[in-house]
């Protein structure tokens, strides 16, 4: 039974949360104070879960910076609402700086977070001696370096990734991939003097670990055959490498798994999910290069899938077998939106994130299965001014006090031509006025104070929000590997596959009788200590 206090502050706390998880209006002293102790009641009832987890699943928002966060929160559900992961239990911060630079890309992310080992810039899966480009040293066993997938893989776990960029994109290779250049994901962009490496599609198709992951989801057909059919009515991809060597990897990788003898299917549109079968392998390439972004996809039964539709998909396919599973979704295209300097672009795809996170803790049981949320970099956008709370995160924040020429909410530390909007008339600089566009428009680029090709990245700290088996390791300030060790220890495997050996012999050592009990599990107590 509840007693008189906690059932009156429970109380005090439904009159204050509606029930989509955001305060109700009012904002009196009492309010406010109610607020508090329901916080600190549910912080409180936090407890460390040290299972270990049969399955894990890593949600990586490329491009998702904190201040992308807080401006999709405000965006969809308010000031005082929360995103789908926002309301995690344990919640870390992670340095994002590659082991040549202090602003990163977004393979060398990928690898520290995937593989526990920072790299150099635009390298995957090699280590910090390869330097971009260059293809001899990238094959040298001692510079290769095994992901998470490959650790789970290892220990019969199965392995899946879902993302809405090309599936041999700078972040999803990292996964299986050994490359000097992240560019290098067909033949078509590999110089003369890189022959002897394979570009990054061959390696998801016929070397280890990608042969081997189960579930394989998102864009990037122009990369894996010649003459990519345009199934579903999208563009080809200017911005990728188009290949033209004849190979028909999706042939291969169908022709791999008969010789086999494993189930298998392709899928290629949203019909296709609806009427998937439960195979041990399956491959969905659902547009040319990257996918649609969500506002702008075909909903359609032959059209794109959305993220949240493809997580269901993986997490569906992945629990056939019970020996557990690893799954990375990536929510690509925030990156995309904001590299373009398009702000509402990137948050719309920050929301889209929300709701497939929000999707995969409704099918899990979190008792037994580690989510993850981070991102691997962040963006220079900013939230500015002195808006008032009525005022839309995507309007106006105010006026200027020294050109009196209003400004927006959110604008961008430094941008690409579009977002560079001022022009000299007469000797004079002037400042294009937001208020005469419609700002909340998803092609408006936000302005900017320094003009490039594009809006970069940016080197600030990101954030880890975590639930379930050992979640609570994320607790502070901390490297951008540490998270693929996290993912070992709680599924002990790769450097902590001894633990799972250490529960076994604990259980062989019992069986044998109580004489040698207070052995096994003092044996147990070394290994953990290791």
């Amino acid at each position: 039974m509840m007693d008189s206090k906690w059932f009156l502050l429970l109380l005090g706390a439904l009159a204050i949360v509606s029930i989509g998880g955001q305060y109700i209006s009012t904002e009196d002293k009492a309010s406010w104070g109610n607020m508090a102790k329901y916080d600190i009641h549910r912080a409180l009832k936090v407890q460390q879960n040290t299972r270990k987890a049969k399955n894990v699943i890593l949600f990586v928002g490329d491009g998702m910076g904190l201040s992308t966060v807080t401006a999709s929160r405000i965006l969809e559900k308010g000031e005082k609402g929360f995103l789908a992961f926002e309301k995690l239990p344990h919640i870390g911060v992670l340095k994002t700086y590659s082991a040549n630079k202090l602003v990163p890309d977004s393979m060398a992310t990928a690898t520290a977070l995937f593989t526990g080992v920072k790299t150099n810039q635009r390298t995957g899966g090699v280590d910090a001696t390869v330097q971009q480009n260059d293809c001899p040293r990238s094959l040298l066993p001692e510079t290769r370096l095994e992901s998470f997938f490959t650790w789970a893989q290892r220990a019969k776990m199965s392995t899946g990734f879902v993302t809405t960029t090309r599936v041999t994109h700078a972040t999803p290779a990292a996964l299986y991939a050994h490359t000097a250049s992240r560019y290098w994901e067909c033949e078509a962009t590999m110089p003369p003097n890189a022959t002897q490496c394979k570009d990054i599609a061959r390696q998801l198709i016929e070397d280890m670990p990608g042969k081997n992951i189960n579930v394989i989801m998102g864009g990037g057909r122009q990369m894996l055959q010649s003459n990519a059919v345009n199934r579903t009515k999208d563009f080809v991809d200017t911005w990728a490498c188009y290949s033209r060597d004849g190979r028909q990897l999706i042939n291969g990788w169908v022709s791999d798994k008969m010789t086999r003898n494993v189930s298998h299917q392709f899928l290629e549109n949203s019909s296709d999910i609806e009427k998937m079968k439960i195979t041990d392998y399956t491959l969905g390439i659902f547009a040319n290069g990257h996918m649609n972004m969500e506002h702008e996809r075909d909903k359609g039964h032959g059209g794109m899938p959305s993220l949240s539709y493809m997580t269901e998909a993986a997490i569906k396919l992945l629990e056939k077998r019970n020996t557990g599973y690893v799954l990375l979704v990536e929510g690509g295209l925030i990156d995309y939106g904001h590299h373009r300097g398009k702000a509402k672009k990137a948050l719309g795809e920050t929301i889209s994130f929300s709701e497939a996170i929000s999707k995969a803790m409704a099918m899990v049981n979190l008792e037994e299965t580690l989510i993850i949320v981070t991102s691997d970099h962040g963006h220079p956008m900013v939230i500015a001014g002195y808006a008032d709370r009525d005022q839309k995160i995507t309007g106006i924040a105010g006026n200027s006090k020294i050109d009196g020429i209003p400004y927006t909410s959110l604008l961008y530390g430094i941008g690409g031509p579009n977002n560079y909007k001022y022009q000299i008339i007469n000797e004079t600089v002037f400042r294009e006025d937001p208020e005469r566009i419609d700002t909340d428009d998803f092609d408006y680029s936000q302005q900017a104070g320094v003009r490039t090709h594009e809006v970069p990245h940016d080197g600030t700290d990101v954030l880890v929000y975590a639930q379930g088996p050992m979640a609570h390791l994320f607790h502070t300030v901390h490297e951008q590997t540490y998270v693929a060790y996290v993912i070992a220890y709680a599924a002990q495997i790769g450097p902590y596959a001894h633990l799972a050996d250490a529960v076994q012999n604990h259980a062989n050592w019992k069986s044998v009788g109580n004489n040698t009990h207070l052995l096994a599990v003092f044996l147990l107590y070394l290994n953990w200590r290791q």
